[in-house]
């Protein structure tokens, strides 16, 4: 199985993963999380970040992930990049996919800006931001969507993709996360 979540930089996936991460995986030994800041800092050093390397990038999470799913692990996926090839792949290629989207718009992940990536932009320190100036393909077709006022801590978040993927919620239990 995997799941795979998604949203701008700054919605919360890395947030959220490490807390569904860090809750399930001593009941789910099978259990593996692929972030994408992590995985570029060990897999990807020879990319950049224009749009054709982060397809490469992606391409390169999504050849994982089905390898460590058809391993019967359950991958745990937070990435940016969400071209829809690219998540029409995921459907076609992953047995047992489940999609995330965390859809906070552009304003609120402005004001959060939690690794200072938008007011380096903004201070033209950096380009190749994706809703900025590299375009942001929000998912059509996600299984969940989260949004900012619904789901306001990465706690919600976590507990709600929890209660929606059964392989979760078999071991999810509210004392988990503080939801």
């Amino acid at each position: 199985m995997v799941v795979w979540v998604t949203g701008l930089s700054g919605s919360g996936k890395t947030s959220v993963c490490r807390l569904l991460f860090d809750a399930l995986k001593p009941k789910m030994p099978e259990l593996v999380l692929l972030d994408g800041d992590a995985l570029r800092e060990t897999l990807s050093t020879d990319l950049g970040f224009e749009e054709a390397d982060r397809i490469r990038q992606i391409g390169r999470v999504q050849q994982l992930a089905k390898l460590l799913s058809e391993q019967d692990l359950v991958v745990l996926v937070a990435v940016v990049y969400a071209r829809p090839d690219l998540l029409e792949w995921n459907r076609h290629h992953i047995q047992d996919y489940f999609e995330v989207l965390l859809d906070a718009p552009l304003n609120v992940v402005r004001a959060r800006d939690p690794k200072g990536l938008y007011a380096r932009i903004t201070r033209g320190e950096t380009v190749n931001v994706v809703g900025v100036d590299l375009p942001w393909h929000q998912p059509k077709h996600p299984d969940i969507v989260l949004d900012p006022v619904r789901h306001r801590t990465p706690e919600d978040g976590a507990a709600a993709i929890a209660r929606a993927v059964p392989r979760f919620a078999a071991h999810w239990s509210s004392r988990d996360v503080h939801a």
